[in-house]
């Protein structure tokens, strides 16, 4: 075997992962400061699965409800989460969403506006008020155009198509990333005072999923092999409304802008039954809610035919529909041949988002490594056991820009470049090269498919404790097998050895997923257990975090941290604040 050379890069602060936190983070480290910051994706730039995120951005500017403000914005993300978030990320997240969206306006973002000019909201599920702004059914892909250029011009260097498989640390601190072009297979090192971690979730763990192929986890398992911790990793969300047919199309996300805009849902009967389910907010309950609603009426056999429930946005009209779901009428005609300004169309829950993951300090998004940080749904605590609607785009925007001040600010301290080890450098380059050694090996894409069997049929939308230890057992065993991936060809282009890393980062984090799973004895928000079905009082007060020695996943918990006063008298009238002051004003 001929001696390996790899590329060194030195720069003040890589950012890995280009969608939206990690363009924003970008934007932030790097503007005004004269520090060399690169991005680098292990897919192309504008790629990103920020494009998905449809139905549009969270924030409160009461625009079109004038009692709306970042208290109320406060108390519909912290009851969504079922109060196991970080509240002081939630209040930093509230507050600061309107000027993050203002700011991504003076960027160049076009969002749709009311009569008078302002930015027009939409109605999202479980938001008190009409809040989310929007451009169509497309404001994912407005965000990242706009975030795109900006990043490019504030001078920063982008590394397109590049998987990286370690972080590197020296002296307890992070000292770059090393990794390789996915073209030809060139080693390359990236050595940085600072790392941000923006890479996304790992929904395609699971057979039906929203995600694109990019969202494998590569970020969370790259920091928990490094020594950082998860927490939260039992909660996985199940948005309610994928595609269902075509086979082909199956969990394609159906946005929530749908029913925001009016849809409604009914099953096999006719029946709308989110009204047996939610009386109050029906079809716009959260979406842990929906998700088993139409879980528990397929069961009770009052699915559609092909195991779903039926969507309806046909009696709002032609030109309503394609003003206000352009994307959709287009999605839906397109792959489905399907035209939903006439017809109603079969939904049903769909893999969609990760809760958990990388905990970070809130005002900093520092991680417990020294000079690592996360931003997005690669990181943990804003969203509890449940996510809000559009909050994932503000929280892009606004942790995004956290985790880059957080960089720049660490870099700012005087850190120096970390000397890096070359005989583990040489290690790993045997580790990434040993597939190509392995003769007679597993196929990498059949154990994936495997573990979006295990993980679907035993760590999905309906859990218990006997499911969870025999998926675990299965995890186990398919990461034993996994040892032995080898594939064939070259180096040039050669996605099977891609997935090779894929699959070890996923198998990680199913574990990870699994054991937390088994830990928490209660249903919450996306975590819903038959044999323990009751939302427990004790279980309210508990995280769960992770640490990987390298052999094993050791669980410990850590108690949520408690409200202080001016923000847990928020809840004490038992509806939110905005409805509170329109009660009060009418009492005056």
């Amino acid at each position: 075997m001929k001696q390996e050379t790899y590329e060194t890069l030195d720069y003040d602060i890589i950012v890995i992962g280009a969608g939206g936190s990690g363009l924003r983070a970008a934007v932030a480290a790097s503007e005004g400061s004269g520090l060399k910051v690169a991005v680098i994706t292990k897919s192309l730039l504008g790629k990103a699965h920020t494009v998905m995120a449809e139905g549009g951005v969270a924030a409160s500017f009461g625009n079109l409800d004038a009692p709306d403000g970042w208290e109320t914005h406060f108390y519909d993300t912290m009851r969504s989460g079922h109060f196991i978030n970080n509240y002081r990320m939630v209040e930093i997240f509230a507050k600061e969403a309107p000027d993050r969206v203002l700011e991504l306006e003076s960027w160049g973002a076009v969002f749709d506006r009311t009569p008078e000019g302002r930015i027009m909201q939409r109605p999202f599920g479980a938001h008190t008020f009409r809040r989310l702004c929007h451009i169509g059914d497309h404001t994912g892909l407005e965000l990242i155009r706009t975030m795109q250029y900006k990043a490019i011009h504030t001078g920063i260097d982008v590394f397109q198509e590049v998987t990286m498989t370690k972080l590197l640390i020296s002296h307890g601190r992070v000292a770059g990333a090393f990794g390789y072009f996915r073209a030809d297979g060139r080693f390359v090192l990236f050595r940085a005072r600072a790392v941000v971690l923006a890479t996304g979730g790992w929904g395609k763990v699971y057979k039906v999923t929203s995600n694109s192929w990019e969202s494998t986890g590569d970020g969370a398992a790259l920091a928990f092999r490094a020594g950082a911790d998860l927490m939260d990793m039992e909660m996985v969300q199940f948005h309610p409304t994928g595609m269902v047919w075509p086979p082909g199309v199956r969990g394609i996300l159906v946005t929530e802008g749908v029913r925001g805009e009016g849809g409604l849902l009914y099953n096999s009967e006719g029946e709308r039954f989110m009204q047996r389910y939610d009386p109050e907010r029906m079809e716009l309950s959260s979406r842990d809610v929906v998700a088993r609603s139409i879980f528990k009426e397929v069961q009770a056999g009052r699915g559609t035919p092909h195991g779903g429930a039926w969507l309806d946005i046909s009696h709002k009209g032609p030109e309503y529909v394609k003003m206000k779901l352009p994307g959709m009428y287009e999605q839906f005609l397109t792959l489905a041949d399907l035209d939903i300004t006439k017809e109603r169309f079969e939904v049903a829950p769909t893999c969609h988002y990760t809760m958990g993951g990388l905990r970070v300090e809130p005002e900093t998004c520092a991680t417990n490594i020294p000079g690592l940080f996360a931003a997005g749904e690669v990181a943990c605590g804003l969203h509890g056991a449940n996510r809000l609607g559009g909050n994932s785009l503000s929280d892009l925007l606004v942790f995004g820009r956290r985790a880059g001040m957080g960089a720049r600010e660490y870099v700012a301290g005087g850190v120096a470049l970390a000397e890096v080890d070359e005989a583990e450098i040489g290690q790993e380059m045997e580790r990434v090269l040993a597939p190509f050694e392995r003769e007679g090996g597993v196929n990498p894409y059949h154990i994936h498919e495997r573990l979006q069997e295990i993980m679907t049929n035993h760590a999905g939308i309906m859990r218990s404790g006997e499911i969870l230890e025999q998926g675990l057992q299965k995890v186990l065993e398919l990461k034993e097998e996994a040892r032995n991936m080898s594939i064939q060809g070259s180096r040039t282009y050669n996605p099977g050895w891609h997935a090779v890393f894929d699959v070890e980062n996923m198998l990680l984090l199913s574990e990870g997923i699994i054991r937390s799973a088994l830990e928490r004895k209660e249903s919450r928000g996306a975590h819903w257990r038959t044999d323990f079905p009751d939302e427990l009082p004790e279980w309210q007060k508990i995280n769960f975090v992770e640490r990987y020695d390298g052999e094993a996943i050791r669980i410990r918990t850590e108690p949520v941290k408690e409200m202080p006063e001016y923000l847990a008298k928020l809840f004490t009238y038992g509806k939110a604040p905005g409805l509170v002051k329109q009660s009060e004003k009418k009492e005056a």
